[in-house]
């Protein structure tokens, strides 16, 4: 659908390297270059769109006197995984590339998503960091962001289980159904029986409720040990690369990473992945801005 009239904001849609993305600019004319956000919209690869985040976009652009640029990945299951990815990697490099030719400086390029939209930030951003030939992205926001699929037993999945709207089960099968994988086995990953021990072990380091905050542990229970399922894990390896979950990166990729900042929700399946990788960038010397709401829902 083409872009709504807007007074304040000079609105238009284009392609970067043939991934649709809608630019939105203020139309008063600017002293120097603008800062740019590359935005990548939520929907777990499945839903959403360019024009169901306009309005979030439009007020970044008015709120920032940023450059805003949101990234019409194509998404899943019509696209396979990890085309997602893959386009909003495509569209950043494109913008880097490009930047001045928008009224842009390079060098203040921030990547910006929520969600899913956070998991493809989080990615681009590490796939970029050897890059030498562009500029260097200023910094990632990433808002609710999803970063691992190794332990769907976190204290966040304990307690918000059955929130309206992300419910545990309910984000486990939008996962599958992103991979394009049998939702049948959305009762196995959640007991944990896609993970083998020796893969469990490797990343306790970084994946662990441990690692979490006392004050967000309330409650909370180790769950009991489970059966690994060979079939199963064999079935959504996919779940364990980085595209999929940023927080299984290396150290020598993390320590790398533009300033972050990451925001939370209180009552979100999904609020610890955020505070892993924000433990995770802060012990890799990467300057870390984080927002809790309170009250807040994915």
């Amino acid at each position: 659908l083409p872009a709504l009239r807007d007074s304040k904001l000079f609105i238009k849609d284009l392609h970067f390297d043939e991934v649709p993305v809608r630019l939105y600019r203020s139309r008063v004319a600017s002293a120097g270059k603008r800062r740019g956000v590359l935005f990548i919209h939520g929907g777990c690869g499945i839903f959403g769109s360019i024009r169901s985040f306009e309005r979030v976009c439009r007020y970044l652009a008015r709120k920032s006197d940023s450059v805003v640029v949101s990234v019409g990945y194509r998404l899943s299951p019509e696209h396979k995984y990890p085309t997602q990815t893959l386009d909003c990697l495509t569209a950043a490099i494109h913008f880097l590339k490009t930047a001045e030719t928008y009224g842009v400086d390079p060098n203040r390029i921030i990547v910006c998503g929520d969600s899913a939209g956070g998991t493809f930030a989080a990615r681009v951003c590490q796939e970029l960091v050897n890059r030498r030939d562009i500029p260097k992205i200023r910094a990632q926001v990433l808002v609710y962001p999803f970063l691992q699929a190794l332990n769907f037993e976190l204290p966040s999945h304990q307690k918000n289980a059955f929130i309206a709207f992300l419910s545990q089960k309910r984000l486990i099968r939008f996962i599958l159904m992103y991979l394009n994988k049998d939702c049948s086995m959305v009762e196995a990953i959640l007991a944990g029986s896609h993970v083998p021990e020796s893969m469990n072990v490797k990343y306790r380091k970084w994946v662990n409720p441990d690692l979490i905050p006392e004050v967000f542990k309330v409650g909370y229970k180790p769950p009991s040990p489970s059966s690994f399922l060979p079939q199963v894990h064999e079935e959504i390896k996919e779940l364990f690369h980085t595209r999929c979950s940023p927080l299984l990166a290396e150290d020598a990729v993390v320590r790398c990473l533009p300033d972050t900042c990451i925001i939370t929700c209180q009552h979100d399946v999904l609020r610890d992945d955020g505070l892993l990788y924000k433990k995770r960038l802060e012990d890799n010397n990467v300057k870390v801005t984080w927002y809790h709401v309170e009250k807040g829902f994915h």
